[in-house]
């Protein structure tokens, strides 16, 4: 079914709204959760929270791209559950992916105001937009999906090592980025 049919369902307020949703993106939904959550229990909570999220926020939202809008609310509750459950225990995955991003990413307590954060994200968007397919492909499913390594290389079927590199060449092109725009010290 077409994501504007979904929607159209969700306005209507039907049930089928969600069955759809589920059936179109919950692969997706599944395994962001699961790569960010680390724990089968936690993570299907997550998912069950997204779907009422959506439910929730449609209307009076009409977002133009349903599967984007559906991982982003995914992945803000996964991040936000993690906040929660682990003030005593780290997300071990988490905090990697985070640290590899850390050398190029200045910090929350470093930016001081809403518009050098908006500058900031305009910034990586158009670092993004100037990768090929395949190297926007590798940053994102690493740095917004937390896809470990392993199955980055299985799903562009390339050895992990060509994975690691190529993701440390980008961090080291978007730091050198920030750092010409004024964004990274």
């Amino acid at each position: 079914m077409e994501d504007s049919a979904i929607i159209d369902l969700f306005f209507e307020r039907s049930e089928q709204a969600v069955a759809e949703l589920q059936q179109k993106y919950g692969a997706a939904v599944r395994k962001t959760a699961g790569n960010l959550l680390r724990d089968r229990q936690d993570a299907e909570e997550c998912v069950n929270d997204t779907y009422l999220r959506v439910w929730n926020s449609i209307p009076p939202q009409r977002p133009d791209f349903l599967g984007s809008f559906v991982c982003r609310i995914t992945r803000n509750l996964a991040v936000s559950m993690l906040r929660s459950k682990t003030a005593a225990k780290r997300n071990h995955e988490l905090d990697l992916v985070l640290g590899e991003l850390e050398a190029c990413i200045p910090s929350p307590v470093n930016v001081e105001a809403d518009y050098e954060v908006k500058e900031l994200t305009e910034e990586i968007n158009r670092f993004l937009s100037r990768l090929s397919y395949d190297d926007r492909f590798l940053f994102v499913r690493r740095y917004w999906y937390a896809d470990s390594v392993g199955d980055i290389a299985a799903e562009m079927k390339i050895p992990e090592n060509r994975v690691s590199v190529r993701l440390f060449r980008l961090r080291e092109i978007l730091r050198k980025t920030l750092q010409k725009e004024g964004l990274l010290a």
